[in-house]
């Protein structure tokens, strides 16, 4: 599983692929996280208010920072 955080390097982008990868190690998940902060790349994802996140090339958020409940509704845990 590939999850993507597309940010501008500012802090709310910054802690939410902290809070992320967190999230992911505690949970013993399969991943691999980058964190992305190149403006191209986040134009090319169609990406107008980051932070975003991707997982598997899906968008999942844009332009506000998830709670740990919907962390868990997109990895499917309970």
């Amino acid at each position: 599983m590939k999850v993507q955080v597309l940010g501008a390097g500012c802090k709310k982008c910054n802690l939410l692929y902290q809070n992320l990868k967190s999230f992911i190690e505690k949970n013993n998940l399969e991943a691999e996280i980058e964190y992305i902060d190149d403006l191209e790349k986040l134009l090319e994802a169609k990406v107008l208010m980051p932070p975003a996140v991707f997982i598997d090339g899906v968008k999942k958020s844009e332009g506000k920072t998830p709670t740990e409940a919907q962390f868990k509704e997109w990895f499917q845990l309970q």
